[in-house]
């Protein structure tokens, strides 16, 4: 009998010991947007250095992943460089979830090319006809005789859908337009900034973030892609930066949401080239 209640009393203690490993190992999974993983990466790295029990992964793949993986289970958030879909909100609502916006910054979607093109203003007619294929040489806009080389992200990409939408469409004007036949589509907005890099005649878009001095930003409008004019609303090509969530009591994922929204987490998110958005 004591033989029994020693192997009960250890059994239960074993469980116990299980239970809180296994809590204590739960990882919160951030899933999508490129534009934004980096920005995310940071406010995670800041959230556990303050929070030394919080485990968190933070993985690209682009907004339709991440929004799909909130909505299939297999992640808590799901980052996005554009609005949900009104498919994948019925996609969620058919499982029975509800599902939370959290506008996390703003970014503007800045058009770069190769920093010995002569081109430093484009109108967003111009762009238009740019990504639909309708110009093709650079001459036609007061460049170099030579054929206008057109990078965008794939079709996965927030940002792959808000130009077309904003920008091809013609804030949606013309709903049939798409990209040009000739386009080259990237995965990531590293790799567009390395073509454009390289590439004398390439012409792309990155989120405001990954801009540095390797390439040249082009003013659209006459409006340059800066933070002042993205946060005073001048700049055209400008969107919110959003991660999505279950609408539950989640205290690991509920946590990191309110300290990406403090002080500290807009900090983060000004110092990675967006504007917060508190």
């Amino acid at each position: 009998m004591k033989m029994k209640k020693f192997f009960l009393m250890g059994l239960m203690a074993m469980m116990g010991a299980y239970s809180t490993t296994a809590m204590a190992s739960k990882v919160v999974q951030v899933k999508g947007s490129d534009t934004i993983v980096n920005v995310s990466q940071y406010i995670a790295e800041e959230y556990m250095g303050k929070n030394k029990d919080a485990r968190i992964a933070v993985t690209g793949g682009g907004s339709g992943v991440g929004i799909s993986s909130l909505i299939n289970g297999t992640a808590d958030i799901g980052m996005a460089s554009r609005n949900i879909k009104d498919k994948e909100v019925k996609a969620a609502e058919e499982k029975g979830l509800k599902l939370k916006e959290v506008v996390l910054g703003y970014d503007g979607i800045t058009v770069i090319v190769n920093d010995s093109n002569k081109v430093n203003n484009l109108t967003h007619q111009d762009l238009a006809k740019i990504f639909r294929g309708e110009i093709t040489n650079w001459k036609e806009l007061g460049g170099d005789d030579a054929t206008i080389v057109v990078l965008s992200r794939d079709s996965s990409s927030g940002t792959h859908e808000f130009f077309k939408e904003h920008i091809i469409r013609e804030e949606n004007t013309k709903k049939d337009a798409e990209y040009g036949k000739n386009t080259l589509y990237m995965p990531s907005n590293e790799a567009i900034k390395q073509e454009a890099k390289n590439n004398k005649y390439a012409i792309g878009y990155i989120g405001m973030g990954y801009m540095d001095k390797s390439v040249k930003s082009l003013k659209v409008d006459s409006i340059e892609p800066s933070v002042q004019n993205v946060a005073d609303k001048k700049y055209p090509i400008a969107r919110e930066i959003y991660w999505y969530v279950i609408d539950t009591d989640n205290k690991d994922v509920n946590g990191l949401v309110d300290f990406a929204l403090s002080a500290d987490g807009q900090r983060v998110v000004a110092d990675e080239g967006f504007v917060p958005a508190k």
